[in-house]
Parts: C-alpha cells; sequence; structure tokens
C-alpha cells in the first residue's frame, strides 16, 4: 500500500513538473511569439485604399481608377441578409466566441484526422477575426508561427475592438475576385447593384468566394461556383437565416451575372474620362488618384458628348470617304472555320455600330460577308454565326483613281477583312474605313468654362492622344477675331475702312520681301473691318495689324489664352502660333460672355473618401446663400471677380461682326441660318496649304469648336477650307442640340448704339442705301462722314510704294469705286 502511495506521489510530482515546466514552455513561447506581434492599435485608423469614381454632371458614372476596386461601407448600411450570408460561410459562431473557435477547431481536427492521406487540403478554423489578423497585420504564410501570432491577435482585437468594428474590416478588405475588393466593390462588379438590391442567392454566392475566388469563377468555373453557392445555401438553412423551402428555390436559379465594365462607362466619353484622370494625377499625385476614394463630380453633359462624338466622327468619315478607298484592314484565310480566324483579328472597341467583316463571296451586284463573332464571358470565341449582305449600293463611295464602281469586285474580294455598319435595310451593311485625317471637338459654357463635351479623335482606342488638348496647331484666320478686338478696343468701329490691296513687307536683311495674300488670289480694295473679318482678307488684316502693333495684339492673345508669348511678327496676325483647340474655344467664350475671364475646367467639384468638398471650380461668392429660413433678409447675390479682359461692348461688337461670317461670310455655305434657325456667331480658319481647317461658333449660351487635319499636317485637299469642312461639323452639331430650345439673341451690352450703315462703305445709310445693316457703336462714335481708309496715305501709299500697294490686281470694281471720288482721306 506505501509503495501504491509513493507511486501516485511520484505521479503527482511528476505530472506537477510535466505541468509548470509545460506552462513555463508555453509561456515562453506566447512571450516570444507576442514580442514580435504587429501593433493592432492602427486597425482603429484604417483606411484602405478605396478607388476614385468620376461622374459626369447627371451623376452617371464615367470611369474609376484604382489598384484594389474597393468602396469603403460602413457596417450601418451592409444589409443583415448579406451579414449572415457571411456567417454561416465563414464563422457561425462569431457572436459567441472570443476570437477564437475552439468548437470549429475541434470539427477541423477530426476532419484532418478523417481525411488524412487523403491529399485534400485540411479544413481550416480561422475565425473572421483571425482572418482580419491575418489580412491587415500578417502575411499568407502557411506556417505554425503565423497562426500562433494569428491566434494571439485575434484574441487581443476581440478585447479591444466590438464585432461590428471587425465585421466592417472583414467585409470592407476581403477579395472577391474580378478585382473587387470588399463587399460593395463586389456586387457591383458581379451584379452591377449595390448591397441592399443583392437577392439571396446573389449573397450566398459572394459569401462563397472569400476562401478562393478564382476556384468559383462565375464564368470559367461555374459547376463549382454553384455547387459552391448551393453549399452555403444549406448553410444559411442549417443556421436559420432563411427558411429551408427558400433555399431549395435558390438553388434552383442561375448565378445571373451581370458584369460591371472596367473600362469608361459611358460611351464616347473616353478621351474626357482621361483627361480628368491626367488632371487628378498633376494636382493629387499617383497615390492619392488610385486609392484616395476620390468622388469626382465632372461637367460632363452625357447627351451633348454622344452628339459631339457622332458630328465629329460622321464628318472625319465623309472627309476620308471623299479621298477614296485604301483597300482592305486585313486579309484571311476563309476555308474552315472563317469566324475563329476572324475574331483574331483587332477590331477597335470604340467605334460601334461599326463592325469587322470578312467577305466570303463577291458577285458583281453584292458580297455576301460574314460578321466578326464576339466573345462570350470569360473570353472565349462564341459559336454562333452572322451572316450579312454587302450590296453595290453600299460601297459606291469607294472609288479608287478617280473610276466610279460599277462592280462590287472593283473594292473588295473573298478573304478580305473590312469595317461595315447596319444600312436601312435588314440584313445589309455599308462598307466602312477608319479616317486617316483626324481632329478633336470641344463644347465649352461659355458663362463658366465648363466643358461640356470633348472629343479627342475619331477613336480612343486607336490612339489615346487628345487632340484638344494635346495637339499644337496653327489656328489660321480663326485667330483673327482677336486682332479685330484689339483695333475695336483701340478706337477702331466695325465700320473703319481698310485697304485691302497688295501688299510688301520687308522682313530685313537676308529675310526678303513677305506678299501676303488673300486665300482667292484676289483683292478688293478699301473695305470696312466688318467685311474683312466675314470674308477672311489676309491682307486687310496684316495692315490693321501694322497700324495696331503686334505688341498690343499678343497682349490681347495673352489675356485669352491663346498664347502665352505671342512672337510680335506680323504673320503671327494671321494665326501662325500654335495653339490648342480648348485655348480656342476658351478665347471665343469671352468673346460671347462679354469679356469676363474664364477658365475651361473638366471637373465642377472633388470629394475626399469622407464627403469633405476639397476643390470647387465655381470660386464666386455668394452672400446671403447660407440662410436657413427666409426672415425678410436680402435676396442671395453672387459676387464675380472674374477679371474683365476686354471691354463688354468691343465683345459685342466683334461677335456681331462674327454673326456676319455665318450669315454671309466664309461659313454662309455651311447653311447656319437655314438648318439651326437661332442666332450663331463664329469664325473659320484654313492654314496654308490647306492642311488645317477650323471653325469655332457660338451662340449665347454655347460654344463649339472643330479643327480637321492629319496628325502629320499635310495638304488636305483642294478647297478643304474650314468653311467647307469644319463649319458643317459645327452646324449639324448646334442644330441637334439646340432643337428643343428657343432661338436667343445675343446680349447687347449697355451704352452700344446700333446705326443703320452701308453694308459696303460702312458710312451711314441713307433712305436709299440697297445694302443696308445695322451696325454697333460705342458712344462717342458713329459711322464715318468721310470716306478714310487705313493703309493708304501713311508711308506705305505715296509715291512708288503707293503703287505697288494700289495698282496690282485690284478687283477693278474697288479700283473704280475709290477713284470715282466717293472721297476723303485715302
Amino acid at each position: 500500500m506505501k509503495l501504491f502511495l509513493r507511486f501516485l506521489g511520484f505521479l503527482f510530482a511528476a505530472g506537477t513538473i510535466l505541468f509548470v515546466v509545460g506552462v513555463a514552455a508555453a509561456a515562453g513561447l506566447l512571450w516570444h511569439f507576442s514580442k514580435d506581434l504587429p501593433d493592432y492599435s492602427q486597425l482603429q485608423d484604417y483606411e484602405p485604399p478605396v478607388m476614385t469614381r468620376v461622374h459626369a454632371a447627371n451623376g452617371s458614372l464615367v470611369g474609376e481608377y484604382a489598384r484594389e476596386r474597393r468602396l469603403y461601407i460602413p457596417i450601418q448600411a451592409v444589409p443583415k441578409q448579406v451579414i449572415n450570408g457571411f456567417l454561416a460561410a465563414e464563422d457561425k459562431n462569431f457572436y459567441e466566441h472570443g476570437g477564437l473557435d475552439f468548437t470549429g477547431i475541434a470539427r477541423a481536427g477530426v476532419n484532418y484526422i478523417q481525411s488524412y492521406g487523403s491529399g485534400r487540403r485540411p479544413q481550416g478554423a480561422s475565425t473572421i477575426t483571425q482572418q482580419v489578423a491575418k489580412n491587415f497585420l500578417l502575411t499568407n504564410e502557411i506556417s505554425l508561427a503565423r497562426k500562433v501570432k494569428e491566434a494571439l491577435l485575434a484574441l487581443k482585437i476581440e478585447r479591444t475592438y466590438s464585432k461590428e468594428k471587425i465585421l466592417e474590416l472583414y467585409l470592407n478588405e476581403i477579395y472577391l475576385g474580378l478585382g473587387a475588393y470588399g463587399i460593395a466593390a463586389a456586387s457591383l462588379v458581379y451584379f452591377d447593384k449595390s448591397v441592399n438590391e443583392l437577392t439571396t442567392p446573389e449573397i450566398a454566392y459572394l459569401a462563397a468566394l472569400p476562401k478562393a475566388p478564382n476556384n468559383y469563377h462565375p464564368f470559367r468555373q461555374r459547376e463549382r461556383a454553384i455547387e459552391r453557392r448551393n453549399w452555403v445555401l444549406d448553410r444559411m438553412a442549417e443556421a436559420g437565416f432563411i427558411k429551408a423551402a427558400d433555399a431549395d428555390k435558390a438553388k434552383r436559379t442561375a448565378l445571373g451575372m451581370t458584369t460591371k465594365p472596367t473600362s469608361v462607362h459611358i460611351f464616347a466619353a473616353e478621351y474626357f474620362a482621361e483627361e480628368v484622370r491626367r488632371e487628378l494625377y498633376e494636382r493629387y499625385g499617383e497615390k492619392k488618384l488610385y486609392e484616395g476614394g476620390l468622388s469626382i463630380r465632372t461637367t460632363l453633359d452625357t447627351k451633348l458628348q454622344v452628339l459631339a462624338r457622332q458630328t465629329l466622327t460622321d464628318g472625319l468619315v465623309k472627309f476620308d470617304e471623299g479621298q477614296g478607298w485604301r483597300g482592305p484592314v486585313s486579309k484571311i484565310d476563309i476555308s474552315g472555320d472563317w469566324g475563329t480566324k476572324l475574331a483574331e483579328v483587332k477590331a477597335l472597341s470604340d467605334i460601334s455600330p461599326w463592325r469587322l467583316a470578312v467577305v466570303l463571296e463577291a458577285s458583281d451586284q453584292s458580297a455576301r460577308i460574314g460578321l466578326q463573332p464576339g466573345r462570350e464571358p470569360g473570353g472565349y470565341i462564341s459559336k454562333e454565326r452572322t451572316i450579312g449582305i454587302l450590296p453595290l449600293e453600299g460601297l459606291r463611295w469607294a472609288k479608287s483613281g478617280g473610276k466610279a464602281v460599277t462592280k462590287v469586285g472593283q473594292v473588295i474580294n473573298p478573304g478580305d477583312v473590312v469595317y461595315v455598319a447596319p444600312a436601312k435595310n435588314e440584313g445589309q451593311f455599308r462598307l466602312h474605313q477608319v479616317p486617316e485625317v483626324s481632329g478633336a471637338m470641344v463644347v465649352e459654357d461659355p458663362w463658366t468654362g465648363r466643358v461640356l463635351a470633348m472629343v479627342g479623335g475619331f477613336s480612343y482606342d486607336q490612339s489615346q492622344f487628345n487632340r484638344a488638348t494635346q495637339a499644337l496647331r496653327q489656328p489660321g484666320s480663326s485667330f483673327k477675331p482677336i486682332v479685330y478686338a484689339a483695333a475695336l478696343d483701340n478706337g477702331y468701329t466695325p465700320s473703319t475702312v481698310v485697304l485691302d490691296a497688295p501688299l510688301e513687307i520687308d522682313q530685313g536683311p537676308g529675310l526678303g520681301v513677305w506678299k501676303p495674300e488673300n486665300y482667292e488670289g484676289k483683292f478688293y480694295g478699301p473695305s470696312t473691318l466688318r467685311f474683312g473679318l466675314e470674308h477672311s482678307r489676309n491682307v486687310m488684316t496684316v495692315r490693321l495689324a501694322q497700324d495696331v502693333g503686334m505688341p498690343l495684339i499678343a497682349e490681347y492673345a495673352k489675356r485669352v489664352g491663346i498664347y502665352d508669348d505671342l512672337p510680335p511678327y506680323l504673320s503671327f496676325a494671321l494665326g501662325a502660333g500654335e495653339t490648342t483647340l480648348l485655348r480656342m474655344v476658351t478665347a471665343y467664350a469671352m468673346l460671347d460672355n462679354g469679356g469676363r475671364r474664364v477658365k475651361p475646367t473638366l471637373i465642377d467639384r472633388i470629394q475626399d473618401r469622407y464627403g469633405h468638398t476639397v476643390y470647387r471650380h465655381d470660386e464666386r461668392e455668394c452672400i446671403g446663400c447660407d440662410g436657413q429660413k427666409w426672415s425678410n433678409q436680402p435676396e442671395p447675390s453672387l459676387i464675380d471677380r472674374r477679371q474683365q479682359v476686354l471691354d463688354p461692348m468691343t465683345a459685342y461688337q466683334i461677335t456681331s461682326m462674327m454673326e456676319g461670317v455665318v450669315l454671309r461670310g466664309t461659313a454662309a455655305g455651311a447653311g447656319f441660318q437655314k438648318e439651326v434657325g437661332k442666332p450663331v456667331a463664329g469664325k473659320t480658319g484654313t492654314t496654308n496649304e490647306e492642311k488645317d481647317a477650323w471653325f469655332i461658333g457660338f451662340t449665347p449660351d454655347i460654344v463649339v469648336g472643330v479643327y480637321i487635319g492629319y496628325d502629320k499636317p499635310r495638304h488636305l485637299a483642294n478647297r478643304a477650307t474650314g468653311g467647307a469642312l469644319a463649319a458643317p461639323i459645327v452646324k449639324d452639331f448646334l442644330k441637334a442640340a439646340l432643337a428643343d430650345k428657343p432661338g436667343v439673341p445675343f446680349r447687347v451690352p449697355a451704352g452700344i448704339k446700333l446705326i443703320r450703315v452701308d453694308a459696303k462703305s460702312g458710312m451711314r445709310a441713307g433712305p436709299g442705301t440697297e445694302r443696308a445693316i445695322l451696325e454697333a457703336f460705342k458712344p462717342g462714335t458713329a459711322p464715318p462722314d468721310s470716306y478714310s481708309v487705313v493703309g493708304y496715305g501713311n508711308g506705305e501709299g505715296s509715291g512708288e510704294n503707293a503703287g505697288r500697294a494700289w495698282g496690282q490686281g485690284v478687283s477693278p470694281d474697288a479700283d473704280r469705286a475709290v477713284r470715282s471720288g466717293t472721297g476723303g482721306l485715302y
């Protein structure tokens, strides 16, 4: 008995020693792993990378920029059923345990023993708290050390943070596949819904993803995805979150994916969105742009943007087709499955409804074509094959060498890959080709500088170069209104007469003599400033610039933002300097709004991730706008401190003169008066050798600018002027944009006098004057009573120089008009 008691004592002592040693070892291990634990207090100030979202003026989503597509959502905004789905799938005892689920650990241990040697991955027993610890503070390393640290951190996190905070961290951090982080982004990416709109089977599918999103890919692993989703539905029913009958019903539904695009979300807005992205990058840097969760409200008018894209591309295509057919995009072997081969040909993705097609058969009157098959979700080529007919009428434009097209075979042959678009008759198509020529369009609000639409080229997929903001081009005669504005601001009137006659300018030693010419090669003698601007007379403009002085013109060009430092050479008065379309449109906006400075902007407002406004374009001060209720206080008023860069009366005079450009000048042939039917002013521009064609037009409340030219400037075509190419595009845009809006006349500023004058001489009109117009005069000015001519009799107009200036190439009618005694100083 004593021996037995001694043995028990020995066992007790040994057990005690082992227990003490075990406790000491465990304490040592805990101390060892605890000393290197990350600081979990950083979770309190957790700011995950959140994507920046860009919206149009009407709230439509334009684009998203992120390294991790995440939208942070507070736990209070997460529907209860969404939480239940993730708890059922990941941690059903979440609200009962203190960070470690010992029941789950035991269950995982039993499962491991049962499946030992099967090669299957062991079942995990990590709680949501442990996953938070791993995802935020540790790595994905598979080791005992990491698991111990994970468990220790989970216990500390549970003691520090509420269950709701832990869930909020988890549901916003987890990766759920397809580039989506967190449930808010995932619900948009997978189903194009907010979390509040998710159905039970959709919630179950998202809850199935945290373990291994790629294993349950909705397209590549559809069967496994459905199986895993159904497993989650069973767990939800088992936990009492849904009824068994509802789970069975949900399991019979399809996955129902409606994936959200990751690129620009508004068709035709690619150039606009990229310009916004560049500005954000320059303003805030890369990290803030892609991780800062900024919310940007842009100036984009979605309807005007689509219209601008359509009218510009139509104009580019019309001009390009007039230059003839250049041949197919590619050629493929049509034997066997032509669809698979055609699918491999790269097509531009942003020129819908154009599609690539291959010619299968060709007869004299038509061709049988096969359309490029689409791709199913997951990138697989569709097995569906669509056949169409390309009739002779659909390719008659495709002349080559000037020969009329009488047979389809003159243009295309079997195996040719070409672009086509649906024709009016169902099943028939029209041939197209991607234009070589390019251009840009900008639409701006003249009162605020808000860019309502921007198109930087034919196709963003083809070229990301934004010709509206990055292309430096010569504006040609579209710069002339600035020259005339400088003159009107300094003593001239629209009725001032300037000599339009041959002119020779000595450029200095070794540079020769410059002889500016008018586009038509003719001269019209003494003409009013209005006539000179309406008909874009180059020689008149040079004489005016000589008289006004190029330094003053350079100052005006700087004021309106066209050039920062215009060289003082007379050729620059004809638009020889390079600038951008956006700068030109903004300058015209200042002419339109009465001479007030505006800064062009694509962004109205920027908010940070917390909703605080960090930038606002409108800098006007609103006095009295913060009133909470009406208490007979004065009405709110806006204080506009923007600089007045041009006399409002000068701005109106130039606007009135540019109305004449549209009604009877170089843009009259575009048909503004007949087709738009509302007051429009504008100016054409055609550069040397017809390399660029410009038109900038405006109404009282909108400015539209277009230029057309090759990216490597070269001759466009004979008679390819701004009035023939660019003005019709602006006309088509304004016709559609203003179709449902009333015609509003340009605002006449106080002090302006409207006086009837003779349109030809500029002098006051009499009772029998046939061509009389209303001309705008400032206080203290009036139509001339005598006929005086700028550029005649001031050194250039005397002796030998006078003979050179006046006798060469002048229209006989103009010569008789001056020499027959109209009188005055010449």
